[in-house]
């Protein structure tokens, strides 16, 4: 019996929609324009450079956000747009503060979400550490979501290095596709706060049956590494095929 697919979009940033058994599930919801900007304890941190490729992003059913406390995760705009949306699952802090619809995770509690058309997706939260070990009173809490549909499974990672983790991650799941969040982030200070090349590389061999989808590299000023650079060091180690890259704004069929 054939899987069946899901159609994903990416919007730039971290934000992609997901379109998985007839629901529209958004990432992370990144949608001011360029040239907006943010501050971190009332100084500027950053800005965007780009804005989403699409603005026009049509009914989104539920939104699956690795953390809110970030505006490079949920921007001004992508805090309007959860006012809109049936279901945001995020970590357990997170849907404290945002409330409404907000639901709280704790990694590995899973909820199973059945379609209009009758279709079951299992959504299970993972472990994230959004930075080096030490980081999480800084940086507060993350989480990452594999989601189960159709025979078989996509792991987002949210906002997170590579460590422990996102291992356990890997010996307990067998994702088809792992969106990497990725950028190496530094907003401010020394500390990469997402994924960089070499995580990019460790997680790919963590998952060895695994396309890896890089989004969370390009559209603001505090992401580090670029597209180019993954693909450089996939291609170094003889892996480049392993590597997908996302054309924003275009549908593509996993």
């Amino acid at each position: 019996m054939p899987h069946r697919k899901i159609h994903v979009t990416y919007l730039g940033g971290p934000t992609v929609i997901l379109e998985v058994g007839n629901l529209r599930i958004m990432t992370d919801p990144t949608l001011d324009p360029a040239g907006t900007s943010y501050m971190i304890n009332n100084n500027p941190a950053y800005s965007k450079t780009e804005g989403p490729v699409i603005t026009d992003v049509g009914k989104i059913d539920m939104v699956l956000l690795s953390h809110d406390q970030h505006d490079d995760n949920l921007d001004y705009a992508g805090r309007e747009l959860l006012a809109t949306v049936p279901q945001t699952f995020t970590t357990a802090t997170g849907a404290e503060r945002l409330k409404g619809n907000a639901r709280g995770l704790q990694p590995w509690e899973s909820v199973t979400v059945t379609t209009p058309t009758g279709e079951l997706i299992t959504i299970t939260a993972t472990p994230a550490r959004h930075g080096p070990a030490g980081i999480e009173r800084i940086a507060g809490d993350v989480v990452g979501f594999l989601l189960t549909y159709g025979g078989r499974q996509f792991y987002l990672t949210g906002d997170t290095v590579f460590y422990d983790g996102v291992r356990s991650v890997a010996e307990k799941s067998d994702p088809a596709y792992v969106f990497i969040f990725a950028g190496a982030a530094k907003p401010r200070g020394p500390f990469s706060l997402t994924m960089s090349t070499n995580d990019a590389l460790d997680t790919a061999f963590a998952f060895p049956e695994a396309k890896i989808i890089p989004v969370h590299f390009e559209g603001w000023t505090h992401y580090t590494e670029t597209g180019d650079m993954l693909r450089q060091s996939f291609t170094t180690l003889g892996i480049a095929e392993r590597l997908q890259m996302l054309e924003p704004g275009e549908r593509t069929a996993l």
